[in-house]
Order: structure tokens, then sequence, then C-alpha cells
């Protein structure tokens, strides 16, 4: 990378950094590209340079958000932590940021983004879909996941559990979600009926 696309890319983080927590504390529609550019240190013509509209703006922000909090999850998963405390970890933050995102997203209208949910829906089928078949790689190996279970199978019974903890993450509730995880997390290994062997091997308990 040369001084100038160095310079371009430090740029683009401003903007990114700034759009961020303006489009998700006020909503799309009540945040000008002028305060972002004001924010951000840059003219407005920069920002219509490198995007060309308010919206792809949003659009290509949402994605680099997105792409920070995969980050977060792959260095979850490749942490020293036992397969469990990843699980709890990984579940919990993506249970927050299904919240942030259904509060946001609402709000955009299909003809103001017409091609929103098609990125989303490849973003899903690419760095998502890549992260959660090693997440299921990595549980396999460590014996938390049956070997004979497909990635499709695992990821449905995975979301079901994060978009449930995402319903229920609220700002008057969040402690109280994250102090009942590790029972939903025993829940989500070994289902209702469970083992002896199994149930103490989550809680450490003889």
């Amino acid at each position: 990378m040369n001084g100038f696309e160095r310079r371009k890319h430090i740029k683009i983080e401003q903007i990114f950094s700034v759009s961020i927590q303006l489009f998700f504390k006020y909503g799309f529609h009540k945040v000008s590209v002028n305060e972002i550019a004001k924010m951000a240190n840059v003219s407005p013509a920069t920002i219509y340079n490198y995007f060309g509209t308010k919206e792809r703006l949003y659009a290509e922000m949402l994605l680099n958000w997105m792409d920070k909090q995969l980050e977060k999850y792959e260095s979850i998963l490749d942490s020293e932590l036992a397969f469990v405390e990843k699980t709890k970890k990984i579940m919990l933050l993506e249970a927050s940021n299904v919240k942030t995102l259904s509060d946001e997203l609402p709000n955009i209208s299909a003809s103001e983004f017409g091609e929103l949910a098609q990125m989303l829906e490849s973003y899903t089928e690419d760095k998502v879909k890549r992260f959660f078949m090693k997440f299921v790689e990595v549980g396999k190996r460590e014996g938390y996941i049956r070997l004979d279970l497909t990635e499709e199978k695992a990821m449905i019974y995975f979301t079901m559990f994060k978009n449930e903890l995402g319903r229920h993450w609220e700002a008057d509730n969040e402690d109280r979600i994250t102090r009942s995880i590790d029972p939903l997390i025993e829940l989500f290994f070994y289902g209702i009926a469970g083992r002896i062997q199994d149930r103490q091997k989550i809680t450490g308990s003889e």
C-alpha cells in the first residue's frame, strides 16, 4: 500500500467510524453527509468521491461493521478458551449484534436500498457461512458437536438460539441475559433431556 492508498484507507476508516456512531444513534434519515464529513474531518466532496451516494455509504459502512464483528468472533474462536466458553461469548456477542441490526434495519425502506438485502444475503452466504463451518469443525474436533451433524443443520440450531437471545436483548435486561447464559449454553449443547456426565462436563460439577 503506497502513501496515497494508505491516506485514503485512513480517511475511509474515519468516515466509517463516524458513520456507525451517527447512523446507529440517530438513524439513516436524521444524519446528513455534511454532519459525517465534519466529524470525520473530511470534506463532503471526499465522501461523495469515495461512495457516490449517502445510501452507498450506509451500505458499505454496514458491511464494514459486520466485518469487524466477524473478526471478533474469529478472535474468540482462535483463543485458548474452552469451546463452551467460546460458544458463550460468540452467542452473547451475536445476540447483541442481532438486536442492533433489528433496531436499525426496519427503518430502511426497500426503495432506498434496493441492493442492500442482496448484499447482506451474499455476505451471509460467503463470510458468515465460512466462519460457521470453522466453528462446527472446532466443536467436532473438541467433542462438543456430533460428528454426523451437518454444518447446515448445526447452523439452523445455532440461529434459533441466538435469535431468541437477540429477541430478549434489551437495555434493561442485558445483565440478566448475561448472568443466565450458562444454563442456556448447557441446553444448547445437550438439549432438554441431557445426560448427567454431559451436565457435569459443562458445569464442572461432580
